[in-house]
């Protein structure tokens, strides 16, 4: 869990609070990357809503959700997003923004990815090679996309675990030290990649794929089932994230003039 600076976040905390005031289960990637203290004032000042950011990985944030700990959920894995609302666990599921995921990798790149034309040539390639790489392993947004990856290039990386493959069960920023530190192959959303302060001499090797596509929802969760919920305040971020001006917020935030997720909420 990351704590985030300006922003209380307390993992398993209850929504038994102010009524402005809210808890938000967020994928960690919007939290590493500077996000939430670049927007979150904004609507604070035009809404009087304080809101608490719990950063998790998405299996966990969803799980908490379940538990009825928080109000709304921000995640990126759409099919356990839509499962979560199927089951009653929220109320309605809307694209919020996306970016992408990228792999990164040593700059002498030992199992020659960024000549690959595809991830699932890239993939092959680190398996083939036995060229170390590393998961997150933590059932996260990120975690549930590599090993969708994995999967549709016909790969069982998992039965390699602990040789060339390792499992962090950790965050991103972690699992990005851990890379750098054994000079290991990663998936990384785009957003922490430009936000993390140990690249070293690492790089982008292979970028572009759409099926890197990274989208991510947000999510009310369901007062009818968590009483507890503070639906009016919830749904009062929710409207302001999905609005032109959360909307140019998002879009607004940049590091070294690079924009790191881009809204694309329905009109």
């Amino acid at each position: 869990m990351k704590l985030i600076p300006l922003i209380l976040a307390a993992f398993g905390a209850t929504t038994a609070q102010a009524a402005d005031s809210i808890i938000v289960q967020s994928t960690t990637s919007t939290a590493n990357s500077g996000l939430y203290e670049a927007i979150l004032p904004t609507f604070k000042d035009t809404s009087g809503i304080t809101v608490n950011v719990v950063a998790v990985g998405t299996g966990q944030a969803i799980r908490n959700a379940e538990n009825c700990d928080g109000d709304v959920l921000l995640v990126h894995a759409k099919p356990s997003e839509e499962k979560f609302v199927a089951s009653g666990g929220g109320v309605e599921r809307t694209d919020l923004m996306y970016n992408d995921f990228v792999v990164v990798g040593p700059a002498n790149d030992p199992a020659q990815v960024a000549s690959s034309a595809s991830i699932s040539e890239a993939l092959t390639k680190i398996a083939n090679a036995g060229a170390l790489f590393t998961s997150r392993g933590d059932d996260s947004g990120t975690h549930k996309k590599e090993r969708a990856l994995w999967a549709a290039a016909n790969l069982t990386p998992a039965d390699a675990s602990g040789t060339w493959y390792r499992e962090t069960g950790s965050g991103m920023g972690a699992t990005l030290n851990a890379a750098v530190g054994m000079g290991a192959y990663t998936l990384t959303d785009r957003a922490t990649w430009i936000s993390f302060q140990n690249k070293s001499d690492f790089k982008i090797v292979l970028e572009g794929d759409e099926t890197l596509f990274n989208q991510y929802g947000v999510i009310l969760v369901n007062p009818d089932k968590c009483p507890n919920v503070d639906a009016t305040s919830g749904q009062a971020f929710i409207d302001w994230l999905l609005s032109d001006a959360g909307q140019a917020a998002i879009a607004g935030y940049k590091l070294d003039g690079q924009q790191l997720f881009f809204p694309n909420a329905p009109k």
